[in-house]
């Protein structure tokens, strides 16, 4: 074996973010020989870009087509459901704790119209066929304020969902990486992936750390997954949308629900988040978007008008086309599989647990093959 000269894997996940390391923790605890293969750092990593919310509420609604996906929805919902297990297992194989919280979570209202439009869009996507019931309530401004005391004369009223929550996304990824590797992965950190050649027994993967041999491989890169995907035969196209995130001092806990764009972390900070850019792969954080994310986090918050601000960042959420993920073997070159999701930390119970028995057996399944790259290439209706 030379220098540089990976070895082989019966399975290469590249990508490290919370969705490849998902994808592989599931992997591993179904047997595999894994190997897990990571930019590291440098990366536009969409992991430091998530609000760490497992979030049902909405999900499954396509606002630009004024429909639902509910397949999107069914997913969406067979992971919250799977969340404390999940939480549960991972802390013990791990010893990390994940902070996961399932009390349920708000959808703040400034205005009746506003309040009124959400909850025909809920009761909408709850009648499609096939979805059910997601048990979301509407709240009026004084019902409102026996759950949450705090908030402002702003508030009317909000929209509370009992299938809602949160976690602690760095504790996650880090959990998923300890985890992982207890179980037997190989993790390859600095090892962005250059090149990927089909060969006969498998895919001979060129990375910045050496060659790597594998019979399987799932890419799940996020920005970077679209330029890969295209060597195994595979359209995957993305595009980064920009998100902020600023996180206040850690103040006595007075936030028992996590909101649509605000929550309190249990260490006590409160995050603020919601902000959506389409800017390309421009991650700076702009003044503009940092005061408008402050002033309506006050607006429905009082409280926090007092609260210093420690850490204010920008990242590159990964997004397709439609918005919905992409989950695909290359009919070119079968083995090769592409998963690509913008809402990897709700959905990575599903990725673990759901997803990666299917890939272990070479064939993904519903609700996960419903979301093929093929919908991308139907013309648009005139």
């Amino acid at each position: 074996m030379n220098a540089t000269d990976l070895g082989t894997a019966g399975i290469a996940v590249i990508g490290g973010g919370v969705v490849g390391a998902a994808i592989a923790y599931g992997l591993t605890r179904q047997g595999e020989d894994v190997c897990m293969l990571d930019e590291a750092d440098i990366a536009h990593r969409a992991s430091r870009a998530n609000f760490a919310l497992v979030w049902v509420q909405g999900k499954g609604w396509l606002p630009a087509q004024d429909r639902a996906e509910p397949d999107y929805a069914i997913l969406t919902r067979s992971s919250a459901a799977a969340w404390q297990d999940f939480a549960a297992e991972l802390e013990a194989q791990s010893h990390v704790a994940v902070h996961f919280a399932g009390p349920g979570g708000f959808n703040l209202a400034l205005s009746d119209d506003a309040l009124e439009q959400r909850r025909i869009m809920l009761q909408r996507l709850d009648a499609t066929p096939g979805v059910g019931s997601s048990g979301f309530e509407v709240l009026g401004r004084n019902a409102l304020m026996k759950i949450l005391p705090d908030i402002g004369p702003d508030v009317v009223g909000g929209i509370f969902c009992p299938l809602d929550g949160h976690v602690n996304s760095p504790k996650l990824l880090h959990a998923l990486h300890v985890a992982s590797q207890r179980l037997g992965l190989r993790f390859l950190a600095g090892a962005a992936v250059r090149e990927i050649v089909p060969v006969t027994r498998g895919f001979r993967l060129a990375t910045a750390a050496g060659t790597l041999t594998a019979r399987r491989i799932v890419i799940s890169a996020g920005l970077g997954s679209e330029r890969l995907a295209a060597m195994v035969g595979l359209h995957a196209p993305v595009r980064p949308i920009k998100g902020t995130i600023m996180v206040t001092e850690k103040l006595a806990p007075f936030l028992h629900h996590p909101i649509t764009n605000l929550r309190q972390t249990n260490e006590g900070g409160v995050m603020l988040g919601g902000s959506t850019e389409d800017v390309g792969y421009d991650d700076s954080v702009g003044i503009g978007i940092s005061g408008a994310l402050a002033a309506r986090a006050v607006q429905m918050f009082p409280r926090l008008a007092s609260a210093s601000i420690v850490r204010v960042w920008s990242g590159l959420r990964v997004m397709s086309p439609d918005g919905l993920p992409v989950y695909e073997e290359s009919a070119r070159h079968p083995g090769a599989f592409v998963c690509l999701c913008h809402s990897g930390v709700t959905l990575a119970a599903a990725h673990a647990l759901m997803l990666a028995p299917m890939l272990s057996a070479g064939r993904i399944g519903a609700p996960f093959a419903s979301f093929k790259t093929a919908r991308f290439d139907v013309p648009a209706p005139v």
